[in-house]
């Protein structure tokens, strides 16, 4: 609130030093979560735990978060982002190689790059939620929300696609294919090929892509 001296009304203060030291604690946090969540799971990790790995007091990670599942959360978001910021994904500067494509194969090129993007950061947490969840409801809910999510992606990608010239291959309608790309958009399958079959990236990419074109595209 501000307050008034020598008869003119003052600013509130704010470190920004503060805010900026908080800022760091939220992150060292969120990479101490997210390690743990990945490597022991869910279930097995205290907020304790994260506490103890970031190097901070107990009641700095629950006022930070306010629970564990919200934690979870967090570090679910900043793993999909990549960062902090309240950036929507299908504005971040690594996503616009979507909107800039001219054509329907170029589009799906640049979008199975978003997926393994994605997947690079986010396979790990993607797999401890899913492993959560059939113990956890909080997680439960978090885990619909993001098959939720990657539906709407996946739609808004064919949405994307039908305003280009080009129709889509016999069959694969509206619907088919953001079930297409709902199915391979999936962290789980950069996980699979990339982190456990040892692809490269750009193997990684190149089959994905090629995956969404032949299944979406004419041939």
């Amino acid at each position: 609130m501000a307050g008034v001296k020598d008869g003119k009304a003052t600013r509130p203060y704010r470190s920004t030093v503060r805010v900026e030291n908080a800022r760091r604690t939220r992150q060292a946090v969120v990479r101490a979560a997210t390690h743990l969540f990945v490597t022991h799971g869910y279930a097995a990790t205290s907020l304790a735990d994260v506490a103890a790995a970031a190097g901070v007091a107990r009641p700095t990670v629950f006022a930070a978060f306010g629970s564990k599942a919200a934690l979870l959360h967090q570090v679910l978001d900043e793993a999909l982002a990549g960062d902090d910021e309240p950036v929507p994904v299908a504005r971040r500067p690594w996503f616009q190689p979507v909107w800039e494509a001219t054509d329907q194969g170029a589009v799906l090129d640049a979008y199975a790059g978003v997926c393994s993007l994605i997947g690079h950061r986010a396979a790990g947490a993607f797999e401890a939620v899913r492993r959560a969840a059939d113990e956890a409801p909080e997680v439960a809910e978090l885990w619909e929300t993001l098959l939720r999510n990657r539906r709407a992606g996946a739609t808004m990608v064919v949405d994307h696609l039908l305003t280009l010239d080009g129709p889509l291959r016999a069959g694969a309608g509206t619907e088919r294919a953001v079930d297409t790309l709902w199915f391979y958009n999936d962290p789980a399958h950069y996980a699979a090929l990339v982190q456990r079959c040892g692809w490269t990236e750009e193997s990684f990419r190149e089959w994905l892509g090629a995956r969404m074109r032949d299944a979406l595209l004419p041939g």
